[in-house]
């Protein structure tokens, strides 16, 4: 039992390591579950270390500032990746307005702590800490952490404070946009579907048997199927090609065909014989799947095209490029 000891109690960087290695997995697994269709995401590796704390799970001082800071950097590197592209541009389409939203908001929440703090016993390394959980803002709660350091105050209670509020924070925001939800959106001008239940697309190969699409284009299947599926690769005579709206499908081509879950079973019957192949496994390499196309992820950083629609783009008309996917924050 000593190597347990090792590798959860005892102070070492290989402990640190590994106690950090084991929240962020343990947080990330269980912030795919879904309750009600909601889900809380990597948001559960913060929940995960306040339980790691609470049972008396520790690791080196110099590590965990290590990993403090570390951990900040990638974050907001992170985030700046995943919003940056699209910032300046999305100002256009009402990003000033939401902005200054966001920023009045932040400041009537500001004014409000450090009212708290006279009317109150907190102090004021506490109530920072407590806004920086009420606000969700991490990279907050490092300047508040900074700035006590360089002022000689300890910097570990902001932390704590940060802890408390920040479970609040993520789940009272939900609640409070469901029950906005409820309160002042018309049924009719929401979809169905409860808050981040969109289906995942699933991917499927099918070989053309049914008689009644022969010689037919993708275009009229589409209108008559009344389904929503993107067909990314077409197999005729053994030749692989991206198909547009005006091919031509015949007795024996295979397809393979992104759509929703929903949508797997009438494509079955439009298309005929469905493959068992599993294609929505997330190792694949699809540039090995055949050697005459190339599938490749992008990452749109270009602000004239913010805002339009894949068809306006006329991309698999013009270069012969098919979007089988599209990723926004972490959806697909």
């Amino acid at each position: 039992m000593d190597w347990i000891n090792l590798l959860l109690i005892e102070h070492s960087s290989l402990q640190a390591i590994v106690i950090v290695s084991l929240i962020c997995a343990i947080g990330m697994a269980l912030g795919k579950v879904k309750i009600a269709g909601i889900s809380l995401g990597v948001t559960f590796v913060f929940f995960i270390g306040i339980i790691a704390g609470h049972i008396g799970l520790s690791i080196d001082p110099a590590m965990l500032k290590y990993a403090e800071n570390f951990g900040l950097v990638i974050f907001v590197y992170a985030l700046g990746l995943q919003v940056g592209p699209g910032f300046f541009s999305s100002l256009a389409h009402g990003g000033v307005k939401l902005n200054v939203l966001g920023l009045s908001l932040a400041l009537l929440t500001l004014i409000t702590a450090i009212a708290l703090t006279y009317v109150t016993p907190v102090s004021i390394p506490d109530m920072m800490g407590l806004f920086c959980g009420a606000t969700t803002n991490t990279p907050a709660l490092g300047a508040v952490q900074q700035t006590l350091s360089q002022l000689g105050i300890p910097s570990s209670t902001p932390a704590l404070g940060c802890a408390v509020t920040y479970p609040l924070g993520v789940v009272g925001v939900i609640i409070a946009v469901i029950i906005m939800r409820k309160l002042f959106i018309k049924p009719n001008e929401i979809s169905d579907a409860p808050i981040g239940s969109l289906p995942k697309p699933k991917i499927t190969e099918f070989e053309v048997s049914n008689p009644g699409i022969y010689g037919k284009t993708i275009e009229e299947i589409a209108r008559l199927s009344n389904c929503h599926f993107v067909i990314s690769r077409l197999w005729h005579n053994g030749t692989v090609s991206i198909p547009t709206s005006s091919s031509r499908l015949e007795a024996g081509d295979r397809l393979l065909v992104v759509s929703t879950p929903d949508d797997v079973e009438a494509l079955h019957i439009v298309f005929g014989e469905q493959d068992k192949t599993d294609w929505n496994a997330n190792d694949i390499d699809w540039n090995t799947v055949d050697r005459q196309l190339v599938s490749q992820p992008f990452i749109v950083t270009r602000r004239q095209i913010n805002g339009k629609t894949l068809g306006s783009l006329r991309l698999r008309n013009l270069y012969g490029v098919n979007i089988s996917r599209v990723y926004r924050s972490g959806l697909a």
